[in-house]
């Protein structure tokens, strides 16, 4: 007689239920697609973290003496396009909005699941165009494309990078009204605007910034093209155009894109503060608006970017005082954030470790970019290292490690495994020692002078350039060992659990990994976002 136990049929997932490269690649499951932009974006990640590391190479030493100028100019540039437009950019919405945002709504999937694979082809294909033109020998004019230099000067693949901007602009605005719509049209029974989680509400800003401000950039670059090519009097004074009209256009998208990188991530944060501290967000209508205050802001403030580049000083006066403006709803979601974690019940798990690095160095970004609002300090401060400084402050302390609160957030939910959570805390640790030893000498460098984009400098600006450069290797050990642990989990992990965190949320109501189609049955949403006082109450 057999006395074996039957072997339970393992669980049907997202993951397992259907196996062939095809099934991939014709995916039209937000979730599948949410993995598909992870690995491209993790890939210009890494490609760009070369370039910066090759960058304090060369800075380390004052003579330049590892790489020509040439070869300088090229490598921050395909430093800033790699990490702007292809992780920056996506890092949170294509990624953790894809996958998050229809559980988080009780959704079946997105509102267009085929646009939503197309969004992901133009994003592949924007990035192979920029890719061929880092492999064909690069592009020298800055991430910013800088007229008359890129129209005229340049004899590199200009047109080629814009070109790979230009199409995977489109994948952002078709991800963009995707969402928007999903939002509107697609929320479960019971779920009102005032009762989505603040994730929601950051993605829905976000994505207004992504229609209303890529079509933007694609008319710019497109305008840069034809002038390059047809010689069109368009930003080349020499053929009567004005190089300030393409400073114009560019910061009028460039400038909200800022808010397109770093508005996810705080939505991120809002979703592990509440978790970690078991208490509903304080204030929660004030940080939902707040995230809109932004956006709608964030089109206001763009010349700031130009106060040497010879506009009015009256209109430099404006955009001075609206800069300072937009800093204020920054500031709410900050306050409130902090008056959550006040007298809460404390977690701290590596998500929460991740949250409390983004606050810290968030602030300091958000501080001196004070500093670059006033009129005459940023005469003094323009284009040297501390404007460095004070963007990967906001770009890579606020919204990468944003982006890992909440990787390491919905990581369990994503794969259905958990990672190490000492490495993950020993991870957080380094990056932010890292990180905060990288560019916190770069607001010295350049309060004394130091331009930023020179290969060679002073012998007394050396010390500190060691120092960021030191940090810098530091900072690359805390990534590498993140992509370490989270590969080794899908193999060594313990099975997470549908809820690990106990958190609110309906994503937290399915199974992990989730079904192919997210939930069983419909979902019927009866309280309001983040409350954990009444569900501790209800445990007890």
């Amino acid at each position: 007689m057999d006395t074996t136990m039957p072997v339970a049929a393992p669980r049907v997932t997202y993951l397992n239920h259907e196996h062939t490269v095809a099934s991939w690649l014709l995916t039209k499951d937000h979730k599948r697609i949410g993995i598909m932009y992870l690995m491209v974006v993790t890939f210009a990640f890494f490609l760009g973290g070369l370039f910066a590391t090759v960058i304090r190479l060369e800075l380390a030493t004052p003579a330049g003496d590892l790489v020509s100028a040439d070869t300088y100019n090229k490598l921050f540039t395909m430093h800033g396009v790699a990490m702007v437009f292809f992780v920056l950019i996506p890092a949170v919405p294509a990624i953790l909005g894809n996958f998050v945002l229809p559980l988080q709504l009780g959704a079946k999937d997105v509102a267009f699941p085929k646009l939503n694979l197309l969004s992901w082809y133009i994003f592949v294909i924007g990035f192979l165009f920029t890719v061929y033109a880092m492999v064909a020998g690069g592009v020298d004019t800055g991430w910013t494309f800088y007229t008359p230099y890129s129209s005229r000067a340049s004899n590199t693949n200009v047109v080629a990078t814009g070109l790979g901007v230009f199409i995977t602009g489109f994948s952002s605005i078709l991800t963009g009204l995707n969402f928007m719509v999903t939002i509107h049209r697609m929320r479960a029974p019971g779920l009102t605007w005032f009762r989505l989680p603040l994730f929601v509400w950051a993605i829905y800003s976000t994505s207004l910034v992504q229609i209303l401000g890529t079509p933007v950039i694609a008319i710019t670059t497109l305008a840069l093209a034809v002038e390059r090519f047809l010689h069109f009097g368009i930003f080349d004074p020499v053929l009567g155009g004005d190089p300030v009209l393409f400073q114009h256009m560019f910061w009028f998208y460039s400038h909200p894109a800022v808010y397109i990188m770093i508005l996810p991530p705080m939505g991120a944060i809002s979703e592990v503060i509440a978790a970690f501290s078991r208490k509903s967000i304080f204030g929660y209508s004030f940080v939902a608006f707040s995230s809109l205050a932004i956006a709608i802001f964030g089109f206001l403030v763009w010349a700031h970017h130009m106060f040497v580049s010879g506009i009015s000083i009256y209109s430099a006066l404006v955009f001075s005082f609206l800069t300072y403006a937009v800093a204020i709803p920054s500031a709410v979601k900050t306050f409130n954030w902090a008056a959550t974690m006040y007298r809460g019940a404390i977690w701290l798990k590596a998500p929460m470790i991740w949250a409390i690095a983004f606050l810290g160095l968030f602030l300091v970004g958000g501080l001196t970019g004070l500093f670059t609002a006033a009129l005459g300090v940023d005469v003094h401060l323009h284009d040297t290292y501390f404007v460095v400084a004070h963007f990967h402050f906001i770009m890579v302390g606020g919204a990468i490690m944003g982006y890992f609160a909440g990787l390491h957030y919905w990581w369990p939910k994503i794969t259905g495994r958990m990672y190490s959570d000492i490495w993950a805390k020993v991870a957080a640790i380094i990056v932010f020692v890292g990180f905060n030893l990288t560019f916190g000498p770069q607001f010295i460098l350049g309060y004394v002078g130091m331009p930023r984009r020179y290969h060679v400098y002073p012998p007394e600006f050396q010390v500190l350039n060691v120092l960021s450069s030191a940090g810098a290797s530091i900072l690359a050990v805390g990534y590498v060992l993140v992509a370490i642990y989270l590969v080794a989990s899908l193999f060594y992990g313990e099975e997470a659990g549908d809820n690990p965190w106990h958190a609110t949320g309906l994503e937290w109501t399915t199974q992990s990994p989730p079904l192919p189609h997210n939930f069983a049955t419909q979902p019927v949403v009866t309280e309001d976002a983040y409350e954990y006082s009444q569900r501790e109450i209800k445990v007890v």
